[in-house]
């Protein structure tokens, strides 16, 4: 009781403790902000790895049919397999996931233009879908390039 009253009843303890409260309040948001960013991260790495990449990488038939409708075959089927997991794992990487991050958006740019285009425009709106939280996220992690950039000019 006596630290409420002392607190309620002193103007220096209020500014003392408020940016206390603040301050907790603040990292309690952000320590939240941080979880929920890397569960997206996760949730997306599985996405893209195992219903995305695996289905290319394995030769599954309707990847296969979806690649030989448009005519670009079993090459650009498994090149695109590989980077759809390369992506996946480098979200996961806290020095690549800005960079994975802008390469997967820039694959959904491309699979948007051919779901339009070799599709007519079914499924277009998945990639484009994908592409908000890909954004999200390498504008979130993007401090981590400046530390990817010090690494790789380290060698």
């Amino acid at each position: 009781m006596s630290e409420t009253t002392a607190s309620v009843g002193s103007p220096a303890s209020l500014t003392s403790t408020s940016p206390a409260v603040a301050a907790d309040a603040t990292t309690g948001r952000a320590r939240w902000a941080r979880i929920a960013l890397r569960s997206v991260q996760v949730l997306l790495a599985l996405f893209y790895g195992i219903a995305s990449a695996l289905p290319k990488l394995i030769a599954h038939p309707s990847a296969v049919e979806s690649f030989d409708r448009i005519g670009w075959g079993s090459a650009a089927m498994y090149t695109i397999g590989a980077l759809e997991l390369a992506g996946a794992v480098g979200l996961l990487i806290p020095a690549l996931q800005s960079v994975a991050a802008t390469a997967l958006s820039a694959l959904m740019i491309g699979a948007f233009v051919v779901q339009l285009t070799a599709f007519h425009g079914q499924n277009a709106a998945t990639p484009l879908i994908l592409i908000v939280p890909l954004a999200l996220i390498a504008w979130t992690r993007r401090d981590h390039n400046r530390r990817l950039l010090t690494l790789l000019r380290r060698r």
